[in-house]
């Protein structure tokens, strides 16, 4: 999945909708312009749409983990918008209160920490490795800094594309220091005292030239430089030097004594930018992606710096390298002297949809696409950016299906609900958008698993917009054009990853670590282990949804962003998700598969289930025309769901449907028979549909697999090969016919607005779009309501506090108790979502009070140390009468924990999972909270006694 702190798909059912599901497409128009914020709040126009600058009444924008706003932790030299989902934003997203400097930064090779006497580095190279997950966690090796040193807290000076400046101040004395993905040396620039690095233990001392040191600390050989004319002096563990009138000096891992003479050249070369550029060459399907550093240097006329390379690099570069390496999470780092080296990549392409080759029986077909179009809710009661993406998304993958059927009337119909539902989120309606100018931020509400306050997942969520938008385009291009919808559609683009360095509403590429050469989730990075990355596969929808956009409207910016985030994703995910040349974990993990990746390893793991195939399928999902690089890997397709299989004990039963369609790009006739044997009995993934697991598979078992070993000039094209025999597609998005050429010779001649194929067939041209009509809102009607008369109570209420503690023993008295903590006990790897197990039990009996209206609240307070993929659930349970019948039972969604040790908060706002019976008055009545692991595998604390509380609706 997907998220840093809450699932991307949790637990079915997803949430309730605010939009009735028996709503008409009318009514849904008057909703997409009707007002919803406050009459002063400001509109910015984006074509026919666009974005509020004031956050919506009762919501919520970055916040701390106790739900206190944040700004960026920035010194006054940082103008620009401050990049979050980064392997070092908790530098400047301060998510815990009691940590105002960093969490675990893992730059690869080395790993950071600031404190307030400056910055922890470490090395670690011997992982460790449980049952589901392998880490190789930041140690201290030592503290880079300043003679007496004391920030209160460390703020961000600047970065650049992979580096980041760290900057402290005590008042009397100051730091800078530069760090960066791939640079195996820190540059510190110091002011109020003498250079120091405190080594964790007595270092070996194995060279001193004065200003240069040599010195082996846990075994890791570092080299410290001063100024020229500087020395050197060593006490105990700690190294300081006299800088004079200098204010520079560098520290750099060394990946073997003999390289001292090589980093000294360099050790005064300071790095002070880097910067990533690609650029696609459609006619020879190539992606060349070049990564430069700048260098200033502090004293010589030295120029150039050592680059550590990571495999998806080194492995796709002819630039020459040296000879030595350096271990990390992502397996060997290659090192390579000098400021600059590309990568060039091959690009396979994207696909629309499949075309129409399937054996399939076309009536049956044609039936389960009418019964989505035609649904009474087709959203599936979804209300926030992720779920009602997801709905997009499935909804999207509909209408070439449609189409090719020749049933034009499910086509325009799921048309209309496409273009409606992204219509009234493109306004500021119920659903909208809204820009923080502080953070540089473009959220929407309803909002989930922490996309406001965490800023966590818009890749993942924003991805559905763009396929639903590219798929409206590729009908009627100027519904899509900047100055109509479209416009608002590639705003989310830009805030998730946006690509052009001259807008400043956003940072660059927000979701990509361009030097890592994948996302991250986390807006905040918050963790012991780093960021993370969860759901790889709906990141790449992300990708493909920028190429299918961008090739529909004409857009090269945002089509050839596509190309780069899907080409170098392509590589990333083959090797440090699924392990493919089996270089990268390490011997002892038992897995050949990675649910998800941290910045110090991987597990496999989900952040709500410890299910096999959901651990497997999260990293399939959504299966679109984007998903063909799974295909470049057949064999690892079938060892993949062989690992999965063998782990759950027998073939998928939760999510049949996507694992059949990832099966289908690695073993389509196994697919074909697994759909043949059990398409009439199973419930569709929430983001799929049968009658798009029916198109799927059958075209794949007429096209056979993805040839990796052949390329077009057409971003939008793909080659299938079977039983020896080439299949090429190409769909152009142009207005004009044109010939597409293979890298085998072959050609393809691909009329414009069509699919078309060396199968055979005619192609479906697009229709002439039927002209957009907004309607002009009709004003709801005022109705004044009859006054309901105030009922009289009929107990008489006997003392007792609404605000009831959970209390060691199992109380639930109105009065706090001593502090303590209670252990929950660990899910065991099993999935308990709704159904208790081994729970903590607090009861309060002998309640006589009045019911009051509303809801249950409770504030939970939570720590799983640092367990990854936990999760805490509770149900209420109200007794009215004691008379040991459930009148009313409250069951709600678990809260997924983080693995940094402190205390979290769980409430109701997680939402109800599941509720049966209503409330009433207690007479001697009996509440219940029952508190249990969901998921996880190892047990939580929950704090007790003062700290936990439940308020029920009661006096």
């Amino acid at each position: 999945m997907a998220s840093e702190k809450s699932p991307s798909q949790p637990p079915r059912p997803p949430l309730t909708r605010l939009i009735a599901a028996a709503a008409t497409a009318a009514l849904a128009a008057v909703l997409a312009v009707a007002p919803a914020t406050p009459a002063a709040a400001a509109t910015v126009p984006v074509g026919a749409g666009g974005y509020t600058t004031d956050r919506p009444p009762g919501t919520s924008g970055p916040a701390s983990s106790d739900g206190a706003p944040v700004t960026p932790k920035v010194t006054s030299a940082v103008t620009a918008k401050v990049p979050t989902n980064d392997w070092w934003s908790s530098l400047a997203f301060q998510r815990y209160a009691g940590n105002p400097y960093s969490e675990n930064m893992y730059a690869h090779p080395l790993t950071f920490h600031a404190v307030s006497g400056g910055l922890e580095v470490g090395y670690p190279v011997t992982p460790t490795i449980s049952a589901t997950q392998y880490d190789h966690p930041h140690v201290r090796d030592l503290t880079l800094g300043v003679t007496g040193l004391a920030a209160p807290r460390t703020l961000v000076d600047g970065w650049s594309d992979w580096t980041v400046t760290p900057y402290w101040s005590d008042g009397a004395r100051t730091l800078r220091a530069t760090i960066g993905h791939g640079l195996p040396f820190v540059y510190a620039t110091p002011s109020g005292g003498q250079a120091q690095v405190s080594f964790a233990a007595a270092p070996t001392i194995w060279a001193d030239r004065g200003n240069v040191l040599g010195a082996t600390v846990n075994g890791h050989d570092y080299a410290l430089f001063a100024p020229t004319g500087t020395d050197w002096t060593l006490a105990g563990a700690t190294a300081t030097a006299a800088l004079g009138e200098k204010n520079y000096f560098s520290l750099a891992l060394l990946p073997g004594r003999g390289a001292l003479d090589l980093f000294t050249r360099y050790a005064f070369s300071f790095v002070t930018g880097t910067r990533v550029n690609w650029s696609y060459d459609e006619a020879a399907a190539r992606l060349t992606t070049t990564y430069t550093a700048t260098t200033t240097a502090k004293e010589g006329t030295a120029t150039g710096t050592l680059l550590a390379l990571y495999r998806h690099q080194w492995l796709a570069t002819t630039d020459p390298l040296t000879a030595y390496t350096y271990a990390s999470p992502r397996g060997t780092m290659k090192l390579r002297e000098g400021a600059s080296f590309s990568t060039r990549q091959a690009f396979h392409g994207v696909l629309p949809a499949l075309p129409d080759l399937g054996g399939y029986d076309r009536a049956r077909l044609g039936d389960l696409v009418r019964q989505e179009a035609n649904a009474a809710d087709p959203w599936k009661a979804a209300t926030d950016t992720y779920w009602t993406g997801k709905a997009l998304g499935r909804l999207a993958q509909l209408v070439p299906i449609a189409d090719q059927l020749g049933d034009t009337a499910s086509r325009d119909k799921l048309l209309g609900l496409l273009k409606t539902e992204l219509q009234s989120w493109f306004t500021t309606g119920g659903e909208q958008f809204h820009y923080d100018g502080t953070w540089g931020l473009l959220t929407g509400y309803p909002a989930s698993y922490g996309s406001d306050t965490e800023v966590n997942d818009h890749h993942f969520h924003y991805g559905y917009y763009l396929m639903a938008a590219a798929t409206v385009a590729r009908y009627d291009r100027a519904w899509a054009a900047d100055g109509q919808w479209g416009g608002m559609a590639k705003l989310l683009a830009r805030d998730a990853n946006n690509w052009d360095r001259t807008d400043g509403r956003f940072p660059f590429l927000r979701n990509f670590d361009a030097y890592a050469g994948n996302g991250w989730a986390s807006g905040h990075q918050g963790f012991a282990a780093g960021n993370n990355e969860e759901s790889s596969s709906e990141a790449m929808n992300f990708a493909a949804g920028a190429v299918l956009l961008g090739a529909a409207t004409g857009d090269t910016g945002l089509r050839d962003l596509g190309v780069y985030l899907y080409t170098t994703q392509a590589a990333t995910i083959a090797q440090y998700w699924f392990d493919a040349d089996r270089a990268v974990f390490p011997a002892g993990f038992s897995h050949g598969t990675a649910g998800m990746i941290w910045g110090d390893g991987a597990a496999y793991a989900t952040w709500w289930t410890a299910n096999p195939e959901e651990i497997h399928g999260i990293n399939y999902l959504p299966i679109t025309g984007g998903s063909l690089y799974h295909g470049l890997y057949p064999g690892e397709v079938r060892a993949g769901l062989a690992e999965m299989e063998a782990a759950n004990g027998g073939p998928a039963t939760e999510w049949r449907d996507v694992i059949w369609e990832y099966r289908a790009l690695g073993d389509p006739a196994a697919a074909k028979a697994n759909w043949d044997a059990g398409w009439s009995s199973y419930q569709p993934e929430d983001g799929e549909s049968k009658a798009h697991t029916y198109h799927w598979i059958y075209n794949l078992a007429a096209l056979g697999t993805v040839d990796a070993g052949v390329t077009a000039d057409l971003a939008t094209a793909a080659v299938f090969t079977r039983d020896g025999t080439r299949t090429y597609v190409a769909h152009n998005f142009g207005t004009a016919a044109r010939t597409v050429r293979f890298s085998d010779g072959r050609t393809l001649q691909v009329p414009a607005g069509t699919t078309a194929t060396s199968a055979g067939g005619t192609p479906t041209p697009t229709p002439t779009p039927t002209p957009t009509v907004t309607p002009t809102p009709t004003p709801t009607p005022t109705v004044t309501p009859t006054p309901t008369p105030t009922p009289t109570p009929t107990v008489t209420p006997t003392p007792g506090a609404p605000t009831r503690y959970l209390v060691s023993g199992g109380g639930l008295p109105g009065t706090a108790g001593p502090g303590g903590a209670d252990p929950v006990a660990a899910a065991g790897g099993a999935n308990h979502d709704g159904t208790p197990h081994d729970p903590l039990v607090y009861t309060a009996t002998g309640l006589t009070m009045a019911y009051q209206g509303g809801a249950t609240a409770f504030d939970l307070v939570l720590d799983a140390g640092s367990a990854v993929g936990n999760g805490v659930q509770a149900r209420v349970t109200y007794d009215l009468t004691g008379d040991g019948t459930a009148d009313r039972v409250e069951t709600y969604r678990y809260f997924a924990t983080d693995p940094v040790t402190g205390w979290e908060h769980y409430t109701q706002s997680a939402g109800l999972l599941s509720s049966s019976g209503t409330l009433g008055d207690l007479r001697n009545g009996r509440v219940t909270v029952e508190v249990w692991s969901a998921i996880g595998v190892r047990s939580t604390s929950l704090g007790v006694g003062d700290r936990s509380t439940v308020t029920i609706p009661f006096s």
